[in-house]
């Protein structure tokens, strides 16, 4: 069986990547390097030592993928492509609403026209916007608070429509919560070209004294340590969780919501102190304000993945900090 994979050098793209060709799928790769770099599909293949196909190009090209549609045998698609800087899309919402939405609507019509009716998209928790209860459960009321979320929500909607429309599409939509770690080899791991959105690769850089100090904004939030609590996942276990949704669309119809997540909640003063802990190194802080829209806690109930994916998260946040550590001291 043949997955296209878009967004397949980044982040979770590369580390799904990984997990299907151990699992015997082949793969087909594309991405345009906006915010990964061409070394990870060299990573790839010295980790799996399996082959695969790559394009270089953008997913709001409609002809480039209708290329790449021509000259593959598709089954089913996994679709990482899109911007995912919450700040960034706040400042620049067209960009993300142009971007995320457009290039998810020439893949579908690509996708139609082919015949390709398999689809698992990534979602996030950021759907749920700020839960009234915890842990979320997929049932729970859906909103968002910036354009990103946004996009994540309209994608959904659109997929669940065309879901309503043609019985012949299969759909899982995943939502994620906050990857974090690397793959164990340290090879492939979370590396932005830029200043850091999320809070793992801060304290990377921090850790390996690349940046001064984490800047921990909030330690008043209704948490254990003040500090805002977030279901912090491995970023393998993650992977894996899109093989099994993969294995579920070839033997279920229709559309599938899914949380992955741990069910557990970490703090961000856990992430540094474990850090410090595990790799024997200083992660130093100050405390600043509270970012507008932050929430103090968020954590998924994945009873649901566990019990129609057959998945179930393995790795803790032992594992998270170490891998992560690991990836980032091999890149200095």
């Amino acid at each position: 069986m043949k997955v296209l994979v878009t967004g397949g050098a980044g982040y979770i793209g590369s580390h799904t990547v990984v997990e299907l060709l151990e699992s015997g799928y082949e793969v087909v790769i594309v991405d345009n390097f906006s915010n990964s770099d061409s070394s990870v599909l060299d990573k790839i293949s010295m980790i799996t030592d399996k082959e695969f196909i790559f394009y270089e190009g953008d997913v709001c090209d409609k002809k480039f993928l209708e290329e790449i549609f021509t000259n593959e045998n598709i089954d089913s698609v996994i679709h990482f492509a899109g911007y995912k800087a919450v700040g960034e899309s706040v400042e620049k919402p067209l960009m993300y609403y142009q971007n995320n939405i457009g290039s998810t609507l020439n893949l579908l019509e690509v996708m139609e026209k082919f015949g390709v009716y398999n689809l698992v998209f990534s979602s996030s928790a950021t759907v749920y916007g700020k839960p009234h209860t915890l842990p979320i459960k997929e049932d729970f009321p859906l909103s968002a608070t910036n354009p990103y979320g946004y996009t994540k929500l309209m994608i959904e909607q659109i997929l669940k429509d065309l879901s309503k429309s043609n019985d012949k599409w299969n759909i899982v939509l995943l939502r994620y919560f906050n990857p974090i770690g690397a793959h164990e080899s340290g090879l492939i791991g979370e590396n932005p070209k830029d200043i850091p959105n999320n809070i793992m690769p801060y304290i990377m850089r921090v850790a390996t004294g690349e940046y001064e100090m984490v800047h921990v904004f909030g330690d008043d939030y209704d948490t254990e340590d003040g500090t805002g609590v977030r279901d912090y996942i491995h970023v393998v276990d993650l992977a894996k969780g899109h093989i099994k949704a993969i294995d579920y669309l070839n033997s279920n119809g229709g559309l599938g919501i899914f949380n992955l997540g741990t069910g557990n909640g970490y703090s961000v003063m856990e992430l540094i102190k474990m850090t410090e802990k595990v790799n024997n190194v200083k992660v130093p802080y100050v405390v600043e304000g509270r970012r507008p829209g932050d929430i103090a806690s968020c954590y998924a109930d994945p009873s649901l993945a566990n019990e129609k994916l057959g998945w179930r998260a393995e790795k803790d946040i032992e594992d998270m900090c170490r891998d992560a550590y690991r990836f980032a001291s091999k890149k200095q």
